[in-house]
């Protein structure tokens, strides 16, 4: 596994599922121009184009809740059992990280203990926000028990934040809210204690960290003042967060991310089919050319990342 290249933020999106987002209201995510098509050979085709081993799938925004507990309870099984599917054709290329129908905690628990041991599951997957309710909400404490006895992989998603209305700027929620909504998560995640009381957990933040690394100064600052825990450092207990290079963070992002936290932390992620394969290619090709080179190059990296990452769960 030492030696593989593994995509941690890869998408599947299967006909039936966006046709239960298009009934939910969902009809463009996000506030996107629409859904993009996916297929397993596409997938694979991609893969092999930008040199992937292996990667560990997940469902999108805006998730599998859509209002009602019991649907998004049933359509979480769905997704996993298809993605369990996958891993099962192609056991080599496709692992997953189990949809959990958030902001029911039950339910969500309860699909984080029907998945555990199933094959090819890496860990659960979460949206930043769920219906409102944000990492560190006191309602989510028994789902962080069950993922700490799980020593669990928890890989976070942005979504939309409450009452995004992209008619006031007129852009979609992934161009800018998307980063905002992950930072303010992962910082309220900590500032809540969860991640103290919960070692065992390790996060996935996406999009080379969001802007978590332009505003710790400033989290740090509120720290001094007392309006943040005095527990919560300048780094937030960054040892159980690691973070994917999805979108394109060469050169801003990567630079201001490899200063505060160095890259031992960096896992590659393509967030096909959401990025198209043409972009895929063309954003590996950037890193090939922009990685801020500390102990070689990004592949060897976040392949030896990945390795340490998952190392308990294989």
């Amino acid at each position: 596994m030492s030696g593989e290249l593994v995509d941690v933020h890869a998408h599947v999106l299967p006909d039936w599922y966006v046709d239960a987002a298009k009934a939910a209201g969902h009809t463009t995510p996000d506030a996107m121009p629409g859904w993009p098509t996916w297929s397993v050979q596409e997938h694979l085709a991609m893969m092999d184009q930008v040199g992937i081993d292996r990667s560990v799938l997940s469902i999108s925004s805006p998730g599998v809740h859509f209002g009602d507990d019991t649907a998004a309870g049933s359509l979480a099984v769905e997704v996993n059992d298809f993605m369990r599917g996958l891993h099962r054709e192609h056991p080599g290329r496709f692992e997953y990280f189990a949809a959990l129908p958030l902001p029911d905690v039950g339910r969500a628990i309860n699909e984080a203990r029907r998945t555990r041991d199933l094959p090819g599951r890496s860990g659960v997957g979460i949206e930043s926000n769920a219906h409102g309710v944000y990492l560190g909400d006191p309602a989510l404490e028994p789902l962080w028990h069950e993922l700490a006895a799980q020593r669990a992989v928890v890989f976070v998603h942005p979504t939309a934040p409450p009452g995004f209305d992209p008619t006031l700027t007129g852009y979609p929620a992934p161009l800018l809210e998307y980063l905002f909504d992950t930072t303010r998560t992962i910082v309220h995640l900590a500032a809540a204690g969860v991640l103290r009381r919960h070692p065992e957990i390790r996060f996935i933040v996406p999009h080379c960290g969001a802007v978590l690394p332009m505003v710790l100064s400033r989290v740090d600052l509120f720290r001094l003042a007392g309006l943040v825990p005095s527990d919560v450092d300048g780094d937030l207990g960054w040892e159980q967060l690691w973070f994917d290079l999805a979108g394109a963070p060469v050169p801003d992002q990567l630079g201001a991310f490899s200063r505060r936290f160095g890259t031992g932390h960096l896992l590659y992620g393509s967030d096909f089919c959401f990025t198209p394969a043409f972009a895929v290619d063309l954003l590996a090709k950037q890193l090939d050319d922009g990685w801020p080179d500390e102990r070689g190059p990004w592949r060897v990296q976040v392949a030896e990342n990945s390795a340490a990452l998952f190392g308990r769960n294989t």
